[in-house]
């Protein structure tokens, strides 16, 4: 009843105490979704890295190839959920697809065992879902939402997202507590609730079709008229530098568990720092990104990513490196996550919106991607430390070619 009641913002302007979680029961509903499957997803992300790398003894270099896998191989498949979605007009359908596809993934890692190869397959069945889904999903969330409240949206919902991401490790060092380190029970409990997730996302999620364009508007060179659109093709610029000079989660954890000499049952406990930071931060960091300019939060988180590379080879050490380091990596996500994606809402035409969004999102899992496999590969050839180091230096350079790109992105108004 609460989530149909308000299934549409508010016209009037809100007050201040009620403007921060201002937002549509769909945007509530995704989140929910969200929520739940991010748990899944968390429990197996979270114990991955050290169960490749210490149980399966991978190089660096291995785990950099499937750390890409896992985020990037499958990128390209956003674009065809992108474009499917727009010309069916069921976004929901399609997202549900996706979410299904990484629920039934979770079960394929019982099968794959310790055969590395088999792994990889799993792991891009799983990204295949998250490719399907993610698109159709930022899509909705614009299409229930005002856009000056895109910011604020995309904030609750990563906020929501991010409960998910913060429970998820502590579910999996719970099951490995309980169940003497067996991976199995993990991977079981992480398909049942996945499988939740898919039952909250058919039974309240409302699609948005009605106020679209006919399916004609969207035609498949649809790439190629985005492209032409400056805003538009700065903005897949800037995502694609980004996420080139982006490591992966599990290297930023793994340099800190080696540096500290932590404990391999404590490696989980790294993820739930940095998605308690993001879940904290998330919906304030939207508001103010609808407030004083989504590019200049954009900035700011890729500059809390600066200097997490920085410290990580600094002269910090002990619990305050952990506590600095975590609370500035869950700042870099709060900060660039949703509010990316709210920028390039109001400079997207509204018939190929999620082909938009998943052209922005491919371009950065793709460069995601050439990211993991040449930083696994400088750690094997040079060390972790010269590789950390490099990677520090390029995010300086990238972080002054992105303003540039981005600067005066925000105020464009929707094109026709």
């Amino acid at each position: 009843m609460y989530l149909s009641s308000i299934d549409r913002p508010h016209t009037a302007g809100p007050s201040r105490r009620r403007s921060l979680f201002l937002v549509s029961g769909n945007v509530l509903a995704l989140g929910a979704v969200s929520l739940i499957t991010d748990i899944s997803s968390e429990m197996v992300t979270a114990v991955l890295p050290v169960y490749l790398m210490i149980g399966l003894h991978l190089s660096p270099a291995a785990y950099g190839v499937v750390d890409g896998t896992y985020t990037g191989a499958t990128a390209l498949l956003r674009l065809v959920g992108g474009y499917v979605a727009d010309r069916t007009r069921r976004r929901k359908f399609v997202a549900g697809l996706g979410y299904g596809f990484s629920a039934v993934a979770k079960l394929g890692l019982l099968a794959a065992g310790s055969t590395v190869g088999a792994i990889g397959a799993v792991i891009a069945i799983d990204r295949t879902g998250k490719g399907l889904r993610t698109a159709p999903r930022d899509a909705l969330i614009t299409l229930s939402t005002q856009p000056q409240y895109y910011g604020r949206a995309f904030g609750v919902h990563r906020m929501m997202d991010t409960v998910g991401a913060f429970a998820g490790p502590l579910v999996a060092l719970g099951i490995l507590a309980a169940t003497a380190q067996a991976y199995d029970a993990v991977f079981v409990a992480s398909f049942c609730i996945a499988a939740f997730g898919v039952l909250v996302l058919v039974l309240f999620v409302r699609d948005r079709r009605g106020t679209q364009p006919p399916k004609s508007v969207v035609k498949p060179t649809a790439l190629g008229d985005l492209l032409r659109i400056a805003p538009v093709r700065r903005l897949v610029l800037a995502a694609c530098l980004a996420g080139t000079v982006t490591i992966g989660d599990g290297f930023v954890y793994l340099l800190l568990q080696r540096r500290e000499e932590l404990s391999v049952g404590w490696f989980p406990l790294l993820a739930v720092g940095t998605n308690l930071a993001y879940l904290l931060l998330a919906a304030p960091l939207g508001v103010l990104a609808d407030r004083i300019g989504r590019q200049k939060v954009v900035l700011a988180g890729y500059s809390a990513l600066l200097l997490v590379y920085l410290l990580l080879f600094g002269p910090l050490g002990g619990w305050p490196l952990l506590v600095v380091v975590l609370t500035l990596y869950g700042v870099f996500y709060a900060a660039t996550d949703g509010v990316l994606i709210a920028l390039a809402g109001p400079v997207l035409p509204s018939g190929v919106r999620t082909t938009g969004i998943a052209l922005i999102q491919t371009g950065q899992a793709l460069s995601y991607l050439v990211s993991s496999v040449l930083f696994g590969l400088a750690w094997t050839v040079w060390g972790p430390a010269t590789a950390i180091q490099v990677a520090a230096a390029l995010v300086a350079v990238a972080l002054l070619v992105v303003g540039l790109l981005l600067r005066g992105i925000s105020a464009t108004e929707q094109p026709a």
